[in-house]
């Protein structure tokens, strides 16, 4: 039985899209603070090593950091919406790189999907109107 990692490219995929998504990051005033800048690479391997591994890859995620965790990894920063919606329209232009016969719509789509739910379970900050606006 063919996986997920190996039906849409494996390794190669997940490179790709991990490294556009942190070229974009690089430059990014809302989030680009969020990331290691003294290990881009690094940052750029663990993405790649968490994803890889959930879609039936490698187990190197694991293998390096343990447990994934997200939520407590990702609890030092301050996570809106704002956050979250900057960090899926970069995740979804980076994945826009990889052509339709590498990454068909139906993979694409439970690519995505999980994209999303990861991105709203790390919300961590609500954010309150602000009653000022109100008048």
């Amino acid at each position: 039985m063919t996986t997920f990692y190996e039906a849409i490219g494996g390794e190669d995929t997940f490179t790709q899209v991990v490294h556009e998504f942190y070229k974009r990051v690089k430059e990014d005033a809302l989030i680009g603070p969020m990331y290691p800048h003294d290990d881009w690479e690094g940052a750029e391997d663990r993405l790649r090593w968490f994803l890889a591994q959930y879609w039936g890859g490698p187990q190197t995620f694991s293998e390096h950091r343990g447990h994934p965790r997200l939520r407590m990894r990702h609890h030092p920063f301050s996570i809106g919406e704002a956050e979250r919606d900057r960090w899926l329209d970069m995740m979804h232009e980076a994945m826009d790189t990889i052509p339709k016969e590498q990454l068909d719509d139906a993979h694409r789509a439970a690519m995505w999907e999980h994209m999303v739910k990861v991105a709203n379970i790390l919300i961590n900050r609500i954010d309150l109107p602000d009653p000022s606006q109100n008048q």
